[in-house]
């Protein structure tokens, strides 16, 4: 069966019991620090995967991974579920399945400016309005970073599209252009 079927199946589930709970919000926040976890720490994985490693082990190791404390509940059964069907191996994908749930029911974009140099407040704030009229009211959760390969210039990221305004696109744009 298809990897990346599973585990959106047991997200949706997850989405299902967390808004009838009215904790959905609070699950995010955990499968984003979840996947960021698992993104930043490749041997968490590996842990996972492991079958010597005890279950009640996991659960801890994974409750701390997420940032969970004893007050969610939702989570905590959610991880025995998946011990019971043998799923702990998926959680990283089903974190992130969850995520796009969450964004795509709450009308939510992930935004991300790429920057050759740190951009001033005042550009910063231009690029945030000029992305707001893109999105028609959607709410955005912006991130920005720092690339010197960029030369100057930006490159946005909002989901799946991405505008590239880089020197160094430009300079390959021209290149390619000369080329043929």
């Amino acid at each position: 069966m298809n990897e990346g079927l599973i585990p959106r199946r047991y997200a949706k589930a997850l989405y299902k019991v967390a808004v009838e709970r009215k904790v959905d919000e609070r699950v995010y926040m955990l499968m984003q620090t979840l996947a960021s976890s698992f993104d930043s720490m490749p041997a968490l994985q590996t842990m996972v995967s492991n079958p010597f490693v005890a279950p009640e082990e996991k659960e801890k190791i994974m409750t701390t991974a997420a940032g969970a404390t004893d007050a969610d509940s939702t989570f905590s059964d959610f991880l025995k579920l998946l011990d019971r069907n043998k799923r702990v191996d998926m959680l990283g994908g089903i974190a992130r399945a969850y995520i796009d749930i969450y964004r795509r029911q709450h009308n939510i974009r992930k935004v991300e400016v790429v920057s050759a140099a740190p951009l001033d407040s005042a550009v910063l704030q231009r690029i945030t309005s000029l992305v707001e009229k893109h999105l028609h009211g959607a709410t955005m959760e912006f991130s920005t970073s720092v690339d010197p390969s960029l030369i100057g210039g930006f490159v946005i990221n909002v989901d799946n599209e991405r505008l590239d305004a880089s020197l160094s696109n430009q300079f390959k744009e021209l290149r390619q252009s000369l080329l043929n």
